[in-house]
């Protein structure tokens, strides 16, 4: 079926080989996750100088650490000397500096090179010009966002544009004081779909009354199949005997209490292009973040933030984790019966948008632009 051919409440997706040809997959690492702000880690989970995690970012892997003066850096995770990878492990802990397996070389937190073997018979070398390649690093939300690109876009019109673009002010955002939420749960699922597939699957609610019974339950509008993010500063009101955002509806956690009175009772979603998912309910906040390893394989960590005093209290926060769990366990799996037949003759061309999925057609249009289609 030709594009132009379709009704008017129809549009086109993009076309099967952009969710199964590697050369796409390559140039979207290249164009699109190595030259945007990049969500890498929570920054409590490097809680003292020497923490450190290893994250892959687009074809690239970051270190991320605490150094001495409590600033977080990132840099690239290859030795001066021969490339080899300084850090094998995803996380860890060093006393002073990073040490290469290979030769010693060895780097300070701050990326200076302090030592290597028979330094000093090489007195030109400037350790500074030869420590560890930096990465540009944001804070925000309480994580650490890098960008590889020489000069990073502006964070404000990018990161905090998509914000505005859904919520219509960042304000709206902040009143969930997300920075300083604690990590409740963290699940971490390996999909194996394409990471746009995921994309389009959040921004839409065409397929909830599908495969999300208990999510319906708790927000009986998305039976109708318009998700919240299809309308500017919308959030769907919980259902008139719903207590609270859990699986089955009872009372949740302590409400955030910087929240606005239109805020609660209500469920916001946010999509961060190119890997974030924020959704905002009174007691707590979800983060998604995709790490895209494969063109048919995407990584997401989960992380449920709640109140410090709900974490530390030991509450039972089992009930609100596990409807969000759900709902990521129905998607991901739709995702991965979908990726198949991405490579299907009959998707050559791609499918179609019906009108509740319209606006995925700005991301495919933000997609094509950014691979200079």
């Amino acid at each position: 079926m030709s594009t132009t051919s379709l009704p008017p409440s129809l549009m086109a997706t993009l076309p099967g080989e952009h969710y199964t040809d590697p050369q796409v997959f390559a140039s979207e690492q290249k164009r699109i996750f190595e030259s945007m702000w990049f969500c890498a880690v929570r920054a409590a989970d490097l809680p003292k100088p020497g923490a450190f995690r290893t994250v892959q970012v687009g074809t690239e892997s970051i270190l991320i650490t605490r150094a001495r003066d409590n600033s977080i850096r990132a840099f690239y995770n290859v030795c001066r000397h021969r490339g080899a990878r300084i850090c094998t492990e995803e996380s860890g802990e060093v006393k002073r500096a990073f040490q290469c397996p290979y030769h010693a070389w060895t780097y300070d937190l701050e990326g200076k090179l302090i030592a290597a073997p028979n330094l000093t018979k090489m007195p030109d070398l400037d350790r500074v010009e030869y420590g560890l390649v930096n990465v540009a690093v944001r804070e925000w939300l309480g994580y650490v966002w890098v960008c590889l690109a020489d000069e990073p876009p502006s964070f404000e019109d990018t990161v905090l544009g998509e914000v505005r673009t859904r919520l219509g002010d960042v304000a709206s955002l902040d009143n969930y004081d997300v920075a300083n939420l604690a990590l409740g749960r963290r699940i971490v699922y390996d999909v194996k779909a394409n990471w746009k597939l995921i994309v389009e699957n959040f921004m839409e609610c065409y397929h909830c009354a599908t495969i999300h019974p208990e999510l319906t339950e708790v927000l009986p509008e998305f039976a109708d199949g318009y998700a919240a993010q299809y309308y500017v500063g919308h959030g769907a009101l919980f259902g008139e005997d719903i207590q609270g955002f859990t699986v089955d509806g009872s009372e949740g956690l302590d409400r955030i209490p910087t929240i606005s009175e239109d805020q609660d009772r209500r469920y916001y979603a946010i999509t961060i292009k190119p890997q974030v998912f924020v959704n905002m309910v009174p007691d707590h906040v979800i983060i998604h973040r995709m790490f895209p390893l494969a063109v048919d394989r995407t990584v997401v960590e989960c992380d449920w933030l709640y109140l410090p005093e709900v974490v530390a209290s030991g509450k039972d926060i089992s009930r609100s984790v596990e409807l969000f769990h759900r709902v990521n366990v129905q998607d991901f799996d739709a995702c991965e019966r979908t990726q198949p037949s991405m490579s299907s003759r009959t998707y050559a061309k791609g499918g179609v948008l019906v009108p509740s999925e319209h606006h995925i057609g700005l991301f495919h249009d933000w997609v094509r632009g950014k691979l200079g289609e």
